[in-house]
């Protein structure tokens, strides 16, 4: 035990520091070294993130967040907002102030909503910065203030912050009401924050946007304005690099700019339509997927895109998910919804005959098009839509198949991912929640088949503690691009609820009846969300399996067309996806063309090739491989072109 006067704080490493009764965990970290104070920008104490300017007041378990973690930047970012927004008051005193996250949408790291009667403009973003850099420089502490929920009350109406009253209404009967104060801004914030002001070392203001209150389109259109902070002007400067380079890639004008996909407002907002060149990708990753899951045991199966009303409320969508489903359809009297999700359509299949436990396990695949309803300012290209088709499937199987079924869909994961040119990831296994469906034993059972399934592979993860769905535990797994953001696109995931719901069973060797396990999986997620990623990822320039268009043939006057066209049906015949550029245009103009249009290779077909059965191939990159022989430029182009090789074939 400590003494009266004095507080143990024990460290991560199981090490414990004695130290004087109201240290602040600031101090603590000078205490601990030089390095750590500069880098420290708050503390887990306990179970609790906490500032630095914390006083322990007790013995407790502390962790220092620094830069260098998500976290850390979580609390720079959240301060910088702070700063941002005080500084709107100290030029515009007639805004109002809402609210103001960080945030992660790979551009932005932060926004502050307000109350304007005007829009902000560049000059405006200009002058807020300047004034956050004075206020940077004055060194301002940020101060916390726990205060009565009457206390509050007074203060912003005082102020005249509306949103802020309402904000505070909303905050639950018992719970602590924080304020933080730098100067003379001060707003409800949950913090933590740096200790001063002076902390905040890099930040750039992005953008301007409009948006909702609370984002519904019924309530005040509010004046937002994005930024994005860092712990150093080195990793600002490569993030908004990055951000320039995302532009480049962005897959709205790479797709319109390769003929790939459009949207028109005809049509409907979020309903993609598929170009020949667009459709021609897709159609490949789809043959492979198909190859991928025949190889991994699967069998396809194909479901309708509407069913009763009654399907839907015995799979539970009609109570909990109606809102993002369309209106239902009447035909004979009996209301039909499109389908937001396959899963009960593969649950049907497998009841529609008495299954053993000789027929498990089960494999259902589908690449199945649902449609979800998703406000039309949420909609972004082909990343958030509201028509897709899920590259869904479900895995029925028993109690001792589960943890081989669950290694074998990792397996299967990373054969696609890496197939497409994805090397590195995020993995996280979310457990349990507070409110939970099934049993505890099942649940530890299905937890412990994701975990074991993910160590046997020698995965790293994160465990999500309680984030697992209420139905069954999760894995999660994030892809990170060649700009280094991540993509949320596979997840596999233990239901206990669907087999209670429709009474899924099978008899096993006693000749019971029991229930499966029940594996949801979806590997890619939606192709059209996955299809925006693999654009972004190769900036268009698609591997050589992979490209609409693998080749085209570049006769250098109009004369040599006839011949050229017979070198291209050759290639043809080899089953490459070969075009011919027979205008009449100079062969540099044709070279700048194709390389625009990121085809893979360019075959420059002069009298000397004609003559001599060749072609001169040129690469996308600008690269000049010289004369090759028709043999050899097949060669050369079948052995580009071919698939990923295929994986070992998994017994059934």
């Amino acid at each position: 035990m400590s003494s009266v006067d004095s507080v143990i704080a024990t460290l991560p490493d199981g090490s414990k520091k004695t130290i004087d009764q109201g240290t602040t965990l600031l101090q603590l970290a000078q205490s601990i070294g030089p390095g750590l104070a500069r880098d420290a920008v708050a503390a887990q104490v306990n179970d609790q993130m906490l500032d630095l300017n914390h006083h322990l007041d007790n013995d407790a378990t502390v962790e220092f967040v620094t830069t260098k973690s998500a976290d850390g930047l979580d609390v720079i970012r959240h301060s910088t907002a702070h700063v941002m927004a005080g500084a709107v008051k100290d030029l515009f005193p007639a805004v109002k102030v809402t609210i103001g996250p960080s945030v992660d949408d790979g551009v932005n790291g932060f926004y502050y909503d307000f109350d304007s009667d005007r829009g902000f403009t560049e000059d405006d973003l200009e002058k807020i910065t300047k004034r956050m850099n004075e206020v940077i420089a004055d060194d301002i502490t940020f101060e916390r203030k726990v205060v009565s929920r009457e206390e509050a009350h007074k203060i912003f109406e005082d102020m005249g912050e509306s949103y802020k009253l309402e904000l505070l209404e909303a905050i639950p009967e018992g719970e602590t009401v924080s304020l933080y104060q730098h100067g003379n801004f001060i707003d409800l914030c949950r913090g933590p924050h740096l200790p001063s002001t002076m902390r905040i070392k890099s930040f750039k203001l992005m953008s301007v946007a409009g948006a909702y209150w609370r984002g519904d389109s019924n309530n005040k259109m509010l004046a937002r304005i994005y930024g994005n902070a860092f712990a150093s002007a080195k990793e600002l400067k490569k993030h908004l690099n990055n951000v320039a380079e995302a532009k480049k890639r962005d897959h709205r004008v790479l797709g319109k700019q390769l003929d790939l996909f459009s949207f028109s407002q005809s049509v409907g907002g979020g309903l993609v339509l598929w170009h020949p060149k667009g459709a021609r990708v897709r159609s490949i990753i789809e043959e492979f997927w198909r190859r991928s899951h025949f190889d991994y045991g699967y069998s396809l199966v194909y479901t309708p895109h509407i069913g009763k009303a009654e399907l839907w409320q015995t799979s539970g969508h009609l109570d909990f998910y109606q809102e993002n489903m369309y209106a239902p359809l009447e035909i004979e009297g009996n209301p039909f919804y499109v389908k937001p999700m396959n899963c009960p359509f593969h649950i049907e299949i497998y009841r529609s005959r008495l299954k053993s436990y000789r027929d498990l396990p089960l494999r259902f695949a589908e690449l199945g098009t649902v449609y979800r309803f998703e406000p039309s300012g949420t909609l972004h290209g082909l990343m958030r839509v509201r028509g897709f088709t899920q590259d869904d499937a479900h895995i029925f199987c028993t109690n001792e198949q589960l943890d081989s079924e669950i290694k074998r869909c990792l397996e299967h994961t990373f054969y696609l991912l890496r197939a497409f040119g994805f090397e590195q990831y995020e993995i996280y296994l979310s457990t349990r929640p507070e409110k939970y469906v099934g049993e505890i034993n099942s649940w530890d059972k299905a937890t412990n088949a994701l975990k074991l399934a993910l160590e046997s592979l020698g995965l790293d993860y994160e465990i999500d503690q309680g984030e697992g769905v209420f139905y069954g535990p999760k894995i999660d797994i994030k892809i990170r691009d060649s700009l280094g953001r991540t993509w949320q696109c596979t997840t596999v995931q233990i239901d206990f609820n669907l087999p209670e719901r429709f009474n899924v069973e099978y008899v096993d060797n006693n000749n019971q009846r029991v229930k499966p396990f029940m594996v949801h999986r979806a590997l890619l997620g939606s192709l059209e969300r996955f299809f925006g990623i693999l654009i972004e990822h190769h900036a268009g320039a698609f591997p050589m399996w992979l490209a609409p268009v693998q080749a085209i043939v570049l006769p250098v006057m109009t004369e040599l067309n006839e011949q050229a066209h017979d070198i291209q049906q050759q290639l043809v015949e080899k089953d490459l996806r070969v075009e011919i550029d027979d205008r009449n245009e100079k062969l540099g103009f044709k070279i700048r063309e194709a390389q625009l249009a990121k085809i893979p290779y360019m075959l420059v077909v002069g009298k000397r090739e004609i003559e001599q059965n060749g072609v001169a191939p040129r690469t996308r990159a600008g690269e000049d491989l010289g004369f090759h022989s028709m043999d050899k430029a097949i060669e050369l182009l079948v052995k580009e072109a071919a698939w990923p090789e295929r994986p070992e074939r998994k017994e059934v």
